[in-house]
């Protein structure tokens, strides 16, 4: 076979049997050494390809990972073939050979110096953090929880079922716990496609003192490419049957054993594994098929491993030999070879169906691991975000506009039972979530009252025939009934899209000339920023006069409960864009309440009965007035501001909720906290920001986030899209919080260019 190019190369390893073995059973080594660097060169090529597809990895950018050898080795090779400067952290551990070889291949090899408070790992994540502050467009794989990791190993997967057939038993040792996790789980869905009926046993390999599995660390272990001081993400324990734990002696004599008895010269996480593999070629039942996984070859080891003057200096003669392990109870300390069954809790899923694409997005899928579910992003397009590199989260692109194509992007990638969840940060996909929820029986809101909250006409039949007080609303499609519309609602009237997000393309309007002209406009959009049809549908609105508020709450248990009333300040008309929020309003006993009353009876009308609910009232001189109700979490920093001052995270609440896990809405004193956004008061293109350092150094204040970028267009801001950052603050009153959001606002200069 002729290939394109060396990452094209990758796999294709060969299977072999031991000749050690019994004749009644079958016991074969995959010999995933004979790729062209080690079994990590799968993973390397995965995920720099991946990285690219999805627009993570630009043309010509930097790849900078933390290494001790093998996916050092694979990134040297994947980013020498596609035009990747490569850095490498390291410690002195890394051996003189993989060090000549990233060398000559170009690569930049960074060496710590001492070990921190977790052993080398920590040391060089510490470096690894520097480098990407100094090369800020650079692409970390982050190989210890990346999920293209264990994704890279489904080709291993199939080339196993090709050339075995039937498996009984899976080894493989455990480092950052992708290629054992990946290729089991990968291969009992292969096995299962093949017709095969039998359970597959998967059996880990670790080191004694790594802290994988339950056992306390010993930073100064002198096995390589396996074991951990760091608990990584890849590691998923419902995977592993079996754990077996081989101290530096017992796994160095047992790689040398490997070269003498099959002729193969590997390094020590391939010992490892054929010690276990001799184990149970002695004791399985006759008929078993038993495969083992030998990642390296032994020629980093020249100096250790195969080096007499080597073991006298370690001292390894010291430490126990055991010619079979012991069967310990799981988390009983060990010092030699020991085996013991591992308490499987299987990592269910969550799926998010596309995302917003600003930081509480990515913050999702982080909090989604947080909880001990698998983030998994249904996108069809993943370099609409940035961070998506960052985020340790599956991606499976595919029509996210297409109810088909999303449940059939989940039974191809899924078994029943595994998706815990369905859900999105993003109000364009909240109807595909609700109709997905209910397809697969999962947690989630009617998609009828979804479908209401998201057509705003339709919310507003609902709450008429609730006999709920709202602005007068009149629907129009057709631009020659806006002098009617207008004449029903007066003047100031607000137009608005029949179904969009925050406040795009909301004006108040004072001519029927001027509400007809924005009418035409917004019924020329056929299609949204997702790319998603628009009905062809205006609302034109009674201006309602009175403060602004919004309600956040969350249904716990089927019961809907008020988290806390936040105020918000718009901007001048004609447009409505959000400057500011504070957390909790400052509204007296009565007023509260009465918003709290229209609320809950508005959701009930509407029909939602789980998650978060985000709804904007006016309280006018009537009372509370509903402008909108939506089947989500605010946006707005809102939800930041509740965590702040003392409530619930409520991002983590709602995850907990579409997983259908306990929903926790802890009572405490909340502290005044709000945010107040930058905006630019010209058009033209950002040079910079003066101030924000000193900004942040006011007392009180907790963050200042700039989200535009030098060069980015700026304008006057006419929706939420418009602004350029924002200020949070927390301080002992509402008054103080003002005066502290004004000071930081005043503090901070915006720098336009028209060039």
């Amino acid at each position: 076979m002729i290939f394109n190019d060396l990452v094209e190369a990758v796999g294709h390893t060969p299977v072999v049997r031991l000749r050690t073995a019994r004749s009644d059973v079958t016991v074969a080594a995959k010999l995933e050494l004979q790729n062209l660097f080690a079994m990590k060169d799968r993973v390397a090529r995965q995920v720099v390809l991946e990285a690219r597809a999805n627009g993570v990895l630009a043309p010509g950018a930097p790849i900078i990972e933390s290494s001790s050898g093998t996916m050092a080795l694979g990134l040297a090779l994947a980013g020498h073939a596609l035009g990747h400067p490569v850095h490498i952290v390291t410690d002195p551990r890394i051996d003189a050979i993989t060090r000549a070889k990233l060398t000559a291949l170009g690569c930049s090899v960074h060496v710590v110096e001492a070990m921190t408070a977790n052993g080398w790992q920590s040391a060089r994540l510490e470096r690894l953090a520097e480098l990407r502050a100094e090369y800020p467009g650079a692409f970390w794989p982050r190989q210890y929880s990346n999920p293209q990791n264990p994704l890279a190993y489904a080709a291993l997967a199939d080339e196993l079922v090709a050339d075995l057939g039937r498996i009984d038993v899976l080894v493989g040792a455990v480092g950052s716990g992708g290629s054992l996790c990946g290729t089991a789980r990968a291969l009992r869905h292969a096995l299962k496609a093949a017709g095969s009926s039998g359970p597959l046993r998967v059996i880990g390999v670790d080191a004694v003192g790594s802290v994988l599995f339950g056992q306390p660390d010993q930073p100064g272990r002198r096995q390589s490419g396996i074991g951990n001081s760091l608990i990584p993400a890849n590691l998923d324990y419902a995977e592993i049957d079996e754990i077996h734990w081989l101290n530096d002696r017992e796994a160095f004599v047992a790689t040398r054993e490997l070269a003498q008895e099959e002729g193969l010269f590997a390094g020590n996480s391939s010992g490892s594994v054929y010690r276990v593999l001799r184990h149970l070629a002695d004791t399985v039942a006759p008929g078993t098929r038993v495969v083992g996984i030998f990642p390296d070859r032994g020629d980093r080891y020249v100096d250790s491993i195969y080096d007499d003057a080597y073991w006298k200096r370690s001292g390894l003669a010291g430490l126990p030999l055991r010619m079979a392990p012991a069967t310990v109870r799981y988390g009983t300390e060990v010092d030699g070879w020991a085996r013991a069954e591992v308490p499987s809790t299987p990592r269910r899923r969550l799926v998010f169906v596309e995302s917003n694409t600003t930081g509480t997005g990515m913050l999702a899928l982080a909090r989604a691991r947080d909880l001990g579910l698998a983030p998994v992003l249904l996108t069809g397009r993943p370099g609409r975000y940035p961070g998506i590199g960052e985020a340790d989260c599956q991606v499976i692109r595919c029509d996210t506009n297409d109810g088909d194509a999303l449940a059939a992007a989940l039974r191809t990638h899924f078994a029943p039972g595994e998706v815990a969840g369905v859900t999105t940060t993003s109000e364009f996909y909240l109807e595909a979530v609700a109709r997905l929820a209910a397809s697969l029986g999962l947690p989630g809101n009617p998609p009828a009252a979804v479908a209401a909250c998201r057509r705003k006409s339709a919310t507003r039949r609902l709450l008429t025939d609730a006999g709920l007080p709202q602005p007068v609303s009149v629907p129009v499609t057709r631009v020659a009934d806006m002098p009617d519309a207008v004449a029903a609602t007066g003047l100031p009237c607000v137009v608005k899209p029949a179904s969009d997000s925050a406040s795009t393309g909301v004006l108040l309007c004072t001519s029927v000339e001027q509400a007809r002209d924005h009418a035409a406009k917004l019924l020329a959009i056929t299609h949204n920023v997702r790319d998603q049809a628009v009905p062809p549908e205006v609302l034109v609105e009674e201006h309602v006069q009175g403060p602004e508020y919004s309600v956040e709450t969350i249904f716990v248990a089927g019961e809907l409960h008020v988290v806390g009333i936040t105020r918000k300040s718009v901007s001048p008309p004609p447009s409505f864009v959000e400057l500011r929020h504070t957390f909790p309003a400052p509204l007296d006993k009565a007023g509260s309440r009465a918003i709290e009353r229209m609320v809950r009876a508005a959701i009930e009308a509407v029909g939602l009965r789980h998650g978060a609910c985000h709804t904007e009232v006016r309280l006018t001189a009537k009372g509370p007035t509903i402008i909108e109700i939506n089947a989500r979490l605010a946006g707005g920093m809102i939800p930041e501001l509740i965590r702040l001052a003392g409530g619930p995270d409520l991002l983590t609440q709602q995850l907990r909720a579409a997983a259908e896990l306990p929903v926790e809405l802890p009572r405490t004193e909340l502290i005044p906290t709000g945010v107040a956004f930058l905006t630019g008061s010209a058009e033209g293109r950002l040079a910079g920001l003066e101030g924000v350092e000193p900004a942040r150094r006011l007392p009180g204040v907790a963050e200042v986030l700039v989200t535009r970028r030098a060069g980015d267009p700026i304008r006057p801001a006419t929706d939420a899209y418009d602004r350029i950052g924002h200020v949070i603050a927390s301080a002992d009153s509402v008054a103080e919080l003002d005066r502290t959001l004004d000071a930081a606002l005043e503090h901070i200069t915006v720098r336009l260019t028209n060039d």
